[in-house]
């Protein structure tokens, strides 16, 4: 019986928790109303709450009648998390308190095939992240992790198609070195949860993120959850074929999207119209753009193969939006024309008309927020659903 109360009790704890962080600021009469308990209840598990550093007294709200009720906040500066976004060729980390807001970004081209040197790479700007936080009640509550690759879901690493790691055990390299929770997840997946929690598609219930960078990944909300499949392998559509007996891909395929759509597919067109191999990044041939036709017809022909690989998943899962984000999102100016060409020609008319297709305006920072709200919902959870 002891132990049923003390379940009740931590459940409550975080449901009024949940309702401080999605209310605020909200006093404890209007947490009793909105969550049907009642006021002392509330009251006492507001005081544990507030003990426990996890929410805040700030000042006096608008009377209904009678004194001014004191109005609570969640305490974001309890701790914070650092998320770590591994690309083939950049690492970008960013430090966030735990209402997930960037606190100091790190952004680094990085060649990543070599597994050693990365974790060197990424134990410098973990390093680095930690000389510049001060002491909270909490300190760092978790690393989170998104790689361009299949991770199963148990935060294995599996499959890394466009990196030539033979190793790939990062949750236990971190885990080990920094002492606290590893989340690993595929940067799509996590791309689309940022998304969800703290960008465009918080209000959406089905919505596709297409992660363009040197591969494509693709991360699925579909009835307002993070859709995973049978074993968290799902969103691969960069190795859909678009082109029958195509160019050869390092999965062992032809024919794959992202030989067609990706920022690898853009540079190599590039490199092949003459374009300087040691000049030819994504940034350069952005700028290149605006004098160079040969360029300009280079992102013509990735946005057509970007719109054949659209038109597949809109017709699929007839999502309300489409939201394009990593590295190619920075070329939306020369990307979205020919891109909507296609999806007006191509796709079937009544999936066409219900769903938006945008550009992330959180560019590369939609994975790292979507590592951000992993591991602050890992670390409540933790706190209130276990026996520690």
């Amino acid at each position: 019986m002891a132990s049923y109360q003390q379940t009740v009790k931590l459940t409550n704890k975080m449901i009024i928790l949940n309702a401080i962080r999605k209310y605020e600021p909200i006093s404890r009469a209007e947490l009793a109303q909105t969550l049907n308990l009642t006021k002392a209840t509330v009251s006492t598990l507001v005081d544990e709450l507030i003990d426990d550093h996890y929410c805040y007294q700030i000042g006096l709200g608008e009377s209904s009648g009678g004194r001014r009720p004191l109005m609570l906040k969640f305490n974001e500066r309890a701790g914070y998390t650092i998320s770590i976004d591994i690309g083939v060729n950049y690492v970008v980390g960013v430090l966030t308190d735990l209402r997930g807001t960037i606190i100091e970004k790190f952004f680094q081209p990085f060649n990543t095939h070599d597994f050693t040197k990365t974790v060197m790479e990424v134990t410098r700007v973990i390093d680095h992240f930690l000389s510049t936080t001060a002491k909270t009640p909490y300190g760092l509550i978790g690393i989170g992790f998104g790689i361009p690759g299949l991770v199963n879901t148990e935060n294995d690493i599996l499959i890394t198609p466009n990196l030539d790691w033979r190793q790939s055990n990062l949750k236990d390299i971190f885990t080990e070195q920094y002492g606290v929770p590893v989340i690993i997840e595929n940067e799509a997946n996590a791309g689309a949860y940022g998304e969800k929690t703290y960008g465009s598609a918080q209000d959406l219930n089905h919505f596709i993120y297409v992660s363009i960078g040197i591969g494509i990944g693709v991360g699925l909300i579909l009835n307002n959850e993070l859709f995973r499949g049978t074993n968290g392998f799902t969103g691969e559509m960069g190795h859909m074929i678009v082109k029958a007996d195509g160019l050869s891909c390092r999965c062992g395929s032809k024919g794959c999207w992202e030989m067609y759509a990706s920022e690898m597919a853009l540079l190599n067109m590039c490199a092949a119209q003459g374009e300087s191999l040691s000049d030819v990044t994504l940034e350069a041939m952005i700028e290149r753009a605006e004098t160079s036709d040969q360029v300009k017809d280079a992102f013509n022909q990735t946005a057509h193969y970007l719109g054949i690989g659209i038109n597949n998943i809109i017709n699929t899962f007839n999502p309300e939006k489409i939201i394009i984000g990593n590295r190619l999102a920075k070329a939306e100016h020369l990307l979205k024309n020919e891109l909507e060409q296609v999806i007006a020609t191509q796709t079937l008319t009544h999936l066409r008309k219900s769903v938006d297709i945008t550009f992330s305006q959180q560019h590369q920072h939609a994975t790292l927020l979507g590592m951000t709200a992993f591991t602050i919902e890992q670390f409540l959870e933790r706190q209130f659903y276990t026996d520690e």
